[in-house]
């Protein structure tokens, strides 16, 4: 009986003791507290210029969401939408149709970046996401920067 129950034991223990366990150097471990927090995080924000870039005109602006999908323009549904920029101004209030102009540009074909002509000096970008028929999803699915354009 002994024999058969050492038999039993021994491959779970080989098994325990050879099982991969997690190192530093494991894949498994190398993710980051901020990581993960940034991985759960849902709203939009700028792939680039960063904040307080130095920049050149044309400005190469590039969208990013996380929590949301892109989709163009038309027909309101859940979970989707479209980026505007707003140069030099602020959040739109969630259900306010953003408006179309020079400062107010829309992006609703589902674009994810684009190239802007400012002027020289200092500038605030606020990416803003809104739904199909460009209603704002408010300040939480918004982001401003500063940059400053070189002449």
């Amino acid at each position: 009986m002994k024999k058969y129950v050492l038999l039993l034991i021994i491959p779970f223990t080989f098994y325990a003791c050879n099982s991969p366990q997690k190192t530093e150097g494991n894949k498994e471990e190398s993710i980051s507290v901020e990581e993960v927090s940034t991985k759960e995080e849902k709203g939009v924000f700028f792939v680039s210029p960063s904040e307080g870039g130095v920049v050149q005109n044309p400005v190469k602006v590039v969208f990013g969401v996380k929590g949301m999908e892109i989709e163009p323009a038309g027909e309101v549904k859940e979970g989707k939408g479209h980026h505007h920029i707003i140069i030099d101004g602020s959040f739109i209030k969630k259900g306010v149709v953003v408006p179309a102009d020079s400062m107010n540009i829309h992006y609703g074909k589902g674009q994810t970046e684009t190239e802007l002509t400012l002027s020289p000096g200092e500038h605030t970008l606020t990416m803003q996401f809104a739904d199909g028929f460009h209603q704002s999803y408010g300040e939480e699915w918004s982001n401003t920067i500063s940059i400053t354009v070189g002449e």
